[in-house]
């Protein structure tokens, strides 16, 4: 990928490093080996709060949705690196992670459809892991965003980065700023069919087709 300046994150509590690590790379799916082994992942492994999203992305997930969440951070990543835009990055792993989240269960929908669901679930993780308001407020209105058609203009680096990764990976749009990636990653972790597997879910979610609602409550 793409290489470029260091990307700044913000620390949570906790150790880092290979004693640390609570969703160590082998103990996680197989499918998803070749994309936790690029660098803009493996950076992530030790970190507590990424080791706790890639858990829960496990857990709730189907593996080909699972398999597309680490494309999108991927391809995000490359693009903040590509233009030198500093973001949050383990908290952009965590949107990833919980993005499709609302697609998965029997929950009713209410208004704002899914991404709203997902926004909802990402809320409840990070206060869980004592995520900072600020951190909250903005990864939460990245996954409440992301189905827009472009990013709202008041967007800040997290909305944009994973509206980019996600419309990439599903449709192609924005390849032209990292050449060739999408390709590599769809090579490392094939998911044939996802866009058409992707849009049945959709209706069978039943979304809204409306602009996301009011943001998520902070607890």
């Amino acid at each position: 990928m793409t290489a470029g300046p260091e990307m700044p994150e913000v620390s949570d509590s906790g150790g880092s490093g290979a004693s640390s690590r609570s969703a160590p790379s082998k103990m996680l799916p197989e499918a998803w080996q070749p994309l936790l082994g690029r660098p803009a992942l493996a950076e992530l492994l030790g970190h507590p709060l990424a080791s706790a999203a890639l858990k829960e992305m496990c857990r709730l997930l189907p593996p080909h949705v699972a398999v597309h969440s680490l494309r999108t951070f991927l391809l995000a990543d490359a693009c903040a690196r590509a233009h030198g835009t500093a973001y949050d990055r383990v908290g952009l792993l965590a949107a990833a992670a919980f993005h499709d989240a609302g697609l998965v269960g029997r929950t009713p929908l209410g208004r704002g459809g899914f991404p709203c669901r997902s926004a909802q679930l990402l809320d409840h993780f990070l206060a869980l892991h004592q995520a900072g308001t600020v951190r909250r407020t903005a990864l939460t209105r990245a996954v409440r965003e992301h189905m827009r058609p472009f990013p709202a203009r008041d967007a800040g680096p997290e909305a944009r980065l994973l509206h980019f990764g996600v419309w990439l990976d599903v449709t192609g749009r924005g390849e032209r700023q990292v050449p060739d990636d999408r390709h590599l990653l769809a090579r490392l972790a094939p998911t044939p069919w996802f866009a058409a597997s992707f849009s049945a879910r959709l209706l069978a979610c039943g979304l809204r087709r409306v602009l996301p609602g009011s943001p998520v409550t902070h607890r």
